[in-house]
């Protein structure tokens, strides 16, 4: 590691920008560029990969090469590095090929950006004396975990792609260098992502109980380097960088040759990648449904036959209280009386409890998961009994099968529920989905429920149901992930083409993992 640290990276500081306005400008013009696909509007220029644009400023003979680069990069496209625009190679260059090298480009140019938020993350406030003597050992543990050396692989990672690009700057590789750096993203990715659930407690009981700790915060805050950005914004990069470098890496895959070289090493190098985040996902979702576990555990009791709810492999699928409907069938008007029931789903099992006061619930049955049903009601109810759907346990504990009726607040939570307790599904072909609806994502969710989908900017989802209350579930393109979100969040894709050129490109990615 001493090595890099002597060197100087050319691009680090040719933008303004740090990584997190840097990450949302882009964002925004990929949003831009599906609308332009949508509209049938889509040019040469606009269809380049999206970058942020800045004013050009005119330059000289006289102008070093450092300086032609330095100069150029703020604009972070590659066609406008004066070696290349306008020269013979780039005219020669078909139009998928100039593509291509943009995007390899935008690689290079985030990771200049991120690097240097990550620098002012380390330098700025890891670094602080009074941010230092405000924390215990363990609270700087937690708090920034493993960052210096997230920031120290960033650098090598960056000097290594600016050699390659160096070396030829026309037909640069950068998927190479990924795969080559993957062993360690794994090193410092993994354990500084799984230290997640520590690092936002951490922060959160020092911000609301530590009053030196608010002040040398907002001290350190309103410094001009952080750009009025949060200490929050730079802790979250890491998790942050991961995801979008591995979408950047599927991003320049698309656009290879089909059975070139290239593509091989960049399916290689995404495939790394996206194992990675599916690890580090694991992890994190392991430590939240131990956590989850202990605390239940101590606010269940059993009326019926106890067994151990803790266990590695369980996790929380979805909770909630419910109303359930009882029909007095001996009564002429068909009477209804209501009772609150809680329900807790599992991976593995559902447990129905009697909900008491101070939080706690009295379990009088449960089932497995494999003996859950979930169907919507087809009975025509009256009055507040609207959102109403039918659960079936096959086989209860006691062996007996058993039905209830429960209506739900809204039609939303009524459909997550039938769509929680549904069997569990295989991987969805894409392909099969043709004339499925699909939206764009155009401001950031975060899931706040386990069944919630997480959002980022200019994600694409295929769409499977709509409820009437604002809610949407969907199946997002690029990790198949499903989950709702909320509709005010994302924005329809109305033309055909569009979607059918979304499904395509995905496609192309799954074509090239199977070879």
């Amino acid at each position: 590691m001493e090595n890099f640290k002597r060197r100087h990276s050319k691009l680090i500081n040719s933008s303004r920008l740090l990584y997190q306005e840097y990450s949302d400008v882009v964002l925004n013009k990929a949003i831009q560029s599906q609308k332009r696909v949508d509209s049938f509007s889509e040019d040469i220029e606009s269809s380049f990969p999206s970058s942020p644009r800045l004013r050009r400023k005119v330059l000289s003979p006289q102008d070093s090469y450092l300086q032609r680069l330095s100069v150029s990069s703020n604009a972070s496209l590659w066609q406008d590095i004066p070696m290349i625009r306008g020269s013979r190679m780039l005219l020669n260059m078909s139009r998928d090929e100039q593509k291509l090298q943009e995007a390899k480009f935008e690689l290079i140019m985030s990771e200049a950006s991120y690097l240097r938020s990550l620098n002012v993350a380390v330098d700025h406030f890891q670094r602080s004396a009074e941010l230092q003597a405000m924390l215990t050992n363990q609270e700087r543990q937690w708090l920034f975990s493993r960052l210096q050396d997230v920031r120290d692989v960033s650098a090598s990672f960056l000097f290594d792609l600016e050699e390659k690009f160096e070396e030829d700057m026309f037909t640069f590789h950068v998927c190479d260098v990924a795969l080559k750096h993957a062993p360690e993203f794994r090193r410092v990715y993994l354990p500084y992502v799984t230290n997640q659930t520590y690092q936002e407690q951490t922060f959160q009981r020092l911000l609301n109980g530590n009053a030196g700790f608010q002040q040398v915060l907002e001290r350190l805050e309103s410094d001009p380097v952080c750009q009025r950005l949060s200490l929050k914004s730079f802790l979250i990069l890491p998790f942050q960088r991961i995801t979008r470098l591995k979408l950047l890496l599927q991003n320049i895959l698309k656009r290879t040759r089909p059975g070139s070289e290239e593509e091989v090493q960049a399916t290689q190098a995404y495939d790394a990648l996206e194992k990675l985040i599916k690890d580090c996902n694991e992890n994190v979702q392991r430590m939240k449904s131990t956590e989850e576990l202990i605390y239940l555990s101590q606010k269940i009791e059993f009326e019926c036959k106890i067994f151990p709810l803790i266990s590695q492999s369980r996790r929380l699928v979805k909770c909630g209280e419910l109303t359930a409907l009882d029909f007095n069938t001996l009564s002429p008007k068909w009477k209804v009386t209501t009772r609150p029931i809680y329900l807790h789903l599992f991976n593995d099992c559902l447990l129905l409890s009697r909900p008491k006061e101070g939080g706690r619930f009295v379990v009088f049955d449960h089932a497995a998961f494999s003996d859950v049903r979930g169907e919507k009601c087809e009975m025509k109810l009256h009055g507040t009994n609207k959102n109403v759907f039918r659960l079936f346990l096959l086989q209860n504990y006691q062996g007996k099968r058993v039905e209830f009726l429960f209506r739900t607040d809204t039609h939303s939570e009524k459909l997550r529920w039938i769509s929680a307790l549904a069997p569990p599904r295989g991987e969805l072909d894409l392909l099969e989905c043709p004339d499925a609806p699909q939206v764009q994502c155009i401001k950031t969710y975060k899931a706040r429920e386990n069944d919630e989908l997480a959002l980022e900017k200019a994600d694409i989802i295929m769409v499977m149901q709509y409820s009437n209350d604002g809610w949407i579930e969907g199946v997002k393109l690029s990790d198949r992930e499903r989950g709702w979100f909320p509709s005010e969040h994302v924005e329809l894709i109305s033309s055909k083409h569009a979607r059918q050129k979304n499904l395509k490109e995905e496609q192309r990615v799954k074509n090239a993992k199977q070879q």
